[in-house]
C-alpha cells in the first residue's frame, strides 16, 4: 500500500494530508471493468501455447509454460458462471500469486478480454462489495471504486483463485463423470 501526501483544497490552513492509496491493474472481461492489486501481479503475457488438461474443472483452461515452470491458467468469466472468453487479438492473461495450500506462493494465469491500466485508487474510494445486484459471489469481490465516472470491481484474489476451492471443484467434476 501507497501512502501519498497530498494537498487537501477543502482544509485551510493545512498544507497536506496522508491520503491512503492502492494500485490496480484495472482490465477488461465481458464488457465490465476487474481490477487486482498490483503487489499480487507477477507478468502480463499475450495468450498463447495453452496446453488443455483432461479432467480439470470448467474454469481451468489448461497450463503454459512460463520459463520452465507450469503455471495452470483459468478462465475468469467461466469462474463467475459466465460463458468462456473468447481468444481475440487483446486477450491476456495476467500472472498472479496467490498462496496455495500449504501457504507458499504460487503462479496463476487469468484469462482477460484486455489489460486497462494501473490506477492508483485512494482506500476513501473504495465502497464495501454490495450484498446484491452484483453477477458474481460477494466474497469474490474485495470493494467496488468508481474511477472516471465508471464502477471497478476489486477483485478478492485470494478467494476468486482459491487453490483449494478450485482442488475441490476438480474432485467433484471428476466423480461426476
Amino acid at each position: 500500500m501507497n501512502t501519498v501526501a497530498k494537498t487537501d483544497p477543502t482544509k485551510p490552513g493545512a498544507s497536506q494530508s496522508v491520503v491512503e492509496e492502492k494500485q490496480y491493474l484495472t482490465f477488461m472481461l465481458g464488457g465490465e471493468m476487474f481490477s487486482i492489486g498490483i503487489l499480487c501481479i507477477k507478468e502480463i503475457i499475450w495468450y498463447a501455447n495453452l496446453t488443455e488438461v483432461p479432467m480439470m474443472p470448467a474454469c481451468i483452461r489448461g497450463v503454459i509454460n512460463l520459463r520452465g515452470a507450469v503455471v495452470p491458467v483459468m478462465d475468469l468469466s467461466n469462474r463467475f458462471g459466465k460463458p468462456s472468453t473468447p481468444v481475440i487479438k487483446s486477450t491476456c492473461i495476467v500472472i498472479v500469486e496467490v498462496p496455495n495450500e500449504e501457504g507458499e506462493q504460487q503462479a496463476m494465469g487469468v484469462v482477460v478480454d484486455s489489460v486497462q491500466a494501473v490506477l492508483e485508487i485512494p482506500t476513501s474510494e473504495i465502497e464495501p462489495a454490495p450484498s446484491f445486484g452484483a453477477k458474481i459471489r460477494p466474497d469474490f469481490i474485495e470493494g467496488i471504486a468508481k474511477v472516471n465516472g465508471k464502477f471497478v470491481i476489486l477483485l478478492n484474489v485470494n478467494h476468486v483463485l482459491s487453490m483449494q476451492e478450485i482442488s475441490q471443484m476438480g474432485q467433484l467434476a471428476n466423480a461426476a463423470g
